[in-house]
């Protein structure tokens, strides 16, 4: 936002006690789940996260280092296994096809394993196409309303799709391909060209303040992934989130800058060493501009999803007078100083951007 330090290279490193290590859970509201019905994210579905919860002993998932991944591989009762896989066969249909039975006989459970880790204990689902042994993997969590919230601003101010499903308290996401941040960090990132680091660094500016921007916190290495596609004679990079759980909870406003981030610290520094601060300053007008514009063609279903946050309660009093205080202080925008909730705070943002960047998309004028 207009107004904040953009100088890239004198980052300052958030310490991990301002970010809460265990996130309230907000419920789902009622308006909440009206609007993901009228957008076709509701649907009724034939197993519950609570189903899962009756495996009978689990075994540890290890890397290819033989270390603990935090994954365990669920075992359950012949009889709950074989209705579970069923089900959950009927729940890939309606994800991915058209909800129908006529493609279960071609497809397959392999495993079904739970997160021993983070807030929202996710399980992660092997589903495989016995014909091609092609797989994907779906994920079943419980419902929490901030992590709704940030799938559907993912959906409508990223440049990236989103495919997910709510029923009462379960939440369906599709698994997003990519290199965990955190591996590709240790395993490759030293090993990239300069031309490729400049990519790279290109890409982290503006993933770094798209998530300011929509208030996406916690971007730690392990919460994104490094998406690589191969362009003619170059390489293109993209970060995505992976984790959206933090979205609009945290007070301190750096929590939502991932060069904060002492897990991104390698990221941060590599981005100052190869682009010049002009550079820098110019990705960032860039990736404002396209916000607004993303913002101004999906209006009318973003003003639906911030009427339902700003009737919401997804963060709590303490923390969100810290933000748009200092989000006040920032800009000067006394529509932060006057927001109640976090809904009013995220609008007061998408506001200020607009207004402030309409001369970088003429298309808004």
């Amino acid at each position: 936002m207009e107004g904040i330090d953009l100088d890239f290279a004198n980052f300052t490193s958030v310490d991990h006690k301002l970010i809460s290590k265990k996130k309230v859970p907000f419920p789902v509201t009622p308006a909440l789940h009206r609007y993901l019905d009228r957008h076709g994210r509701s649907v009724k579905i034939p197993v519950a996260y609570e189903d899962l919860l009756r495996f009978e002993g689990s075994l540890a998932i290890l890397d290819e280092q033989d270390r603990d991944t935090l994954w365990v591989n669920c075992i359950y009762s012949n009889a709950d296994r074989d209705e579970l896989i069923a089900n959950l066969k009927r729940l890939y249909s309606i994800l991915h096809a058209d909800g129908s039975d006529t493609i279960l006989p071609f497809i397959t459970v392999d495993s079904i394993a739970f997160c021993t880790f983070g807030n929202t204990k996710p399980f992660r689902v092997k589903v495989r196409n016995i014909l091609n042994d092609n797989y994907v993997f779906l994920y079943i969590k419980r419902c929490d309303a901030s992590r709704v919230y940030g799938l559907e601003l993912e959906q409508l101010l990223s440049p990236n799709r989103i495919n997910f499903l709510v029923h009462q308290d379960t939440l369906i996401e599709e698994h997003i391909v990519g290199i965990p941040g955190d591996v590709f960090i240790d395993e490759r990132l030293d090993a990239l060209s300069i031309q490729d680091k400049k990519a790279l660094a290109k890409e982290y500016i503006k993933f770094n303040e798209r998530c300011f921007l929509r208030l996406l916190g916690d971007m730690r290495s392990y919460n994104y992934v490094v998406v690589i596609t191969q362009d003619f004679d170059r390489v293109q990079y993209r970060l995505r989130a992976i984790d959206f759980d933090q979205q609009s909870y945290e007070g301190n406003p750096q929590v939502y800058r991932l060069e904060g981030l002492p897990e991104n610290d390698a990221l941060t520094h590599m981005t100052a060493s190869v682009l010049p601060q002009a550079s820098v300053e110019q990705y960032i007008k860039e990736e404002r501009a396209l916000l607004a514009k993303r913002a101004a063609s999906e209006h009318q279903r973003l003003s639906e999803l911030l009427k339902c946050m700003k009737e919401d309660r997804v963060s709590t009093a303490d923390k969100i007078d810290e933000l748009k205080g200092e989000l006040h202080a920032l800009t000067g925008d006394v529509q932060f100083k006057r927001a109640s909730c976090m809904g009013d705070i995220l609008q007061a943002a998408l506001d200020f951007i607009g207004r402030n960047y309409k001369h970088e998309a003429p298309f808004l004028r």
